[in-house]
């Protein structure tokens, strides 16, 4: 009955509906419930239920768009949902793309918006496998404190511009108010640059010329450098690439990372996560991504599903709400239907 009951069409609720051509919120109606279309009455323009939102166009009922796209969040393989669902493959793989796709506009309007605090942030590099024998690389960030997902980027180098792509995100997601940031990483020789590039500003002296960029006075980078004999790993070294030592001891204390030392150990578990839940991730596997759009779709998608959807059992909460981003838990669905501003589109809708 639980199941049915899912399954059967909610009734139209013309109070969460915002109109598309005028953004009028209250003055709302509902214009046809056989078809599904609500009416702005302070524009006149009637519109379907799910203009703006990604089950718009989709000829397939809502609960089985929201079942396979919450399947490929959690890592179930799309050849295991064809087959138990009777779809073609590319109807599948479209749909992964407009979730990736909305994921990435979340992740920018809602994460990277200017008000996370974000205390320490730790980033690192996965290396993914791609068919034809060529690699790609994904790089990760996130706020320890809140175990949130901030930024990803997937380049097929792993080198300044990479992370400079990243980084900017990360300072996007801060905001222009200064606050004190502790960023951990590993022995990447292009972090300390990108990362105090990114946090700096603009300092008008008065003088002619450019204006000199100047880091913010509290920002500390630590790097930690794993050398390893084969397979095994042999040494950590831990360094100090920008800042007080003693004041990065205070913020590891202050974000309650655990630990008490300088580790990268969060952004592993989460870079493990994403294995987990993106088969093109797998060490050994036959799932390959076939390019980067596809690996940069399942990292978007799985992410805002980690950030809003998904309790942490540390936090006994989603990494969203610990953030301050939102005050309950999202469902799958509510993701989907979430109707962000056209401004917001920047040519990736």
């Amino acid at each position: 009955m639980a199941t049915l009951k899912f399954m059967e069409q909610q009734p139209l609720d013309p109070k969460l509906m915002t109109c598309p051509n005028c953004s009028e919120e209250e003055r709302i109606g509902v214009h046809s419930h056989q078809e599904r279309r609500c009416i702005c009455h302070a524009c006149g323009v009637t519109f379907a239920e799910t203009k703006g939102t990604v089950f718009f166009n989709l000829h397939y009922p809502i609960w089985v768009v929201v079942l396979v796209l919450t399947l490929l969040a959690y890592g179930c393989p799309p050849m295991a949902i064809v087959a138990a669902f009777f779809l073609d493959e590319r109807t599948v793989a479209a749909w992964h793309h407009k979730a990736g796709q909305h994921g990435k506009r979340v992740q920018d309007e809602v994460v990277c918006n200017g008000e996370v605090e974000l205390g320490q942030v730790q980033a690192d590099e996965l290396c993914v496998n791609v068919q034809g024998g060529k690699k790609v690389w994904v790089a990760t960030a996130m706020s320890v404190f809140s175990r949130l997902f901030l930024w990803g980027e997937v380049s097929t180098k792993r080198d300044k511009s990479l992370i400079e792509r990243v980084m900017v995100q990360v300072r996007a997601a801060a905001g222009a108010v200064v606050q004190p940031i502790l960023v951990a990483v590993d022995g990447l020789a292009a972090y300390p640059n990108a990362i105090r590039k990114a946090f700096s500003d603009k300092v008008y002296s008065g003088q002619p010329g450019r204006p000199p960029l100047v880091s913010w006075p509290d920002l500390h980078i630590v790097q930690v450098v794993k050398q390893r004999r084969g397979y095994k790993l042999s040494q950590v070294s831990r360094r100090l690439a920008h800042g007080c030592l003693n004041r990065v001891y205070d913020l590891i204390a202050m974000s309650q990372a655990g630990f008490g030392l300088i580790n990268t150990a969060y952004i592993e578990r989460l870079n493990a996560t994403f294995r987990a839940r993106m088969p093109a991730l797998v060490r050994r596997t036959r799932n390959l991504a076939r390019t980067t759009q596809r690996v940069e779709t399942d990292l978007f998608w799985t992410g805002s599903v980690y950030n809003f959807c998904t309790i942490h059992t540390s936090l006994d909460a989603t990494p969203a709400m610990a953030a301050g981003l939102t005050e309950h838990v999202w469902s799958v669905e509510q993701l989907l239907r979430l109707r962000l501003p056209p401004k917001s589109l920047h040519g990736v809708v």
